[in-house]
């Protein structure tokens, strides 16, 4: 069985290659938000194993999106994957319970080396 992740990020862009990235690696993605709000309520919805997150979006930003979606389940992976590379910013999102964080931009293998560490691990809601 494949391992699901929900792609959120405000840019078009942004979303296409890291699906891209993730599909070829061979990861099934269920699902991209534009927005935290998006994200939360896809997150409820599909159950993804792993979330990819922005942090700069429009609305409800990738740290409160974060947040939200810990508190509905903390075992939550979700990876923050933003071009902030900020002492802060990153402190804030291991806070929050972001499993891990990566700089954008990337390289295609950084992605998959950093994402597939939660491959085999299952979602508990």
């Amino acid at each position: 069985m494949s391992q699901t992740v929900l792609v959120v990020d405000d840019s078009m862009l942004m979303r296409r290659m890291i699906i891209e990235v993730l599909a070829d690696d061979g990861w099934d993605v269920v699902g991209e938000a534009v927005d935290g709000a998006e994200a939360v309520a896809q997150y409820k919805e599909k159950k993804p194993d792993v979330v990819t997150m922005d942090i700069v979006m429009p609305g409800t930003d990738g740290l409160e999106a974060l947040q939200q979606i810990r508190e509905y389940n903390p075992t939550a992976k979700v990876i923050v994957v933003s071009a902030l590379n900020q002492t802060r910013m990153i402190s804030e999102a291991i806070r929050k319970g972001a499993a891990d964080f990566i700089t954008k931009p990337f390289l295609p293998e950084h992605l998959q080396e950093t994402i597939n560490v939660y491959r085999d691990e299952a979602v508990e809601v």
